[in-house]
């Protein structure tokens, strides 16, 4: 799993992975030439390939086969200047109107730093702290 947190300013992900028990390192936030900061939570294969999809233009025609599975998708999230949009099983994005928000394992954990004032990067720090599905370290991008 991951965990993911967007304060409004900046977006932060924890850079852990699990497969059959084994944690290892990964990175799942990157930057875009456009200045777009794309980030995912659930399985790690399906979130590279909803983020090369939305790199290679986002053509809903041309939206991963492992999106569509109500078991292996990830969801990616696409973080901009003017505010977040998430892509989950379909080729169609909700806009987050929230002032924050956290996504994926930890996210509650997130969730609640943030209602203390917390930055991204702290309430990634909380998660890793309390769930076991995120740690590692953490990558952020701030976008103002």
């Amino acid at each position: 799993m991951s965990c993911v947190a967007w304060d409004g300013k900046t977006i932060a992900a924890d850079k852990q992975a699990t497969c059959s028990g084994l944690r290892f390192k990964t990175t799942k936030l990157r930057r875009l030439a456009t200045g777009e900061v794309l980030s995912w939570t659930g399985d790690q294969d399906s979130g590279e390939m909803a983020a090369k999809w939305y790199e290679d233009g986002a053509d809903p025609e041309k939206w991963p086969e492992c999106q569509k599975d109500k078991d292996m998708w990830s969801r990616l999230i696409v973080a901009s200047a003017s505010g977040v949009k998430v892509f989950e099983r379909q080729p169609i994005a909700t806009a987050i109107e929230d002032e924050f928000m956290a996504w994926g394992s930890g996210r509650d954990y997130a969730l609640g730093a943030m209602a203390r004032g917390a930055s991204a990067q702290e309430d990634i720090e909380t998660a890793m702290k309390f769930d076991s599905g995120c740690g590692l370290g953490i990558d952020s991008e701030s976008l103002i």
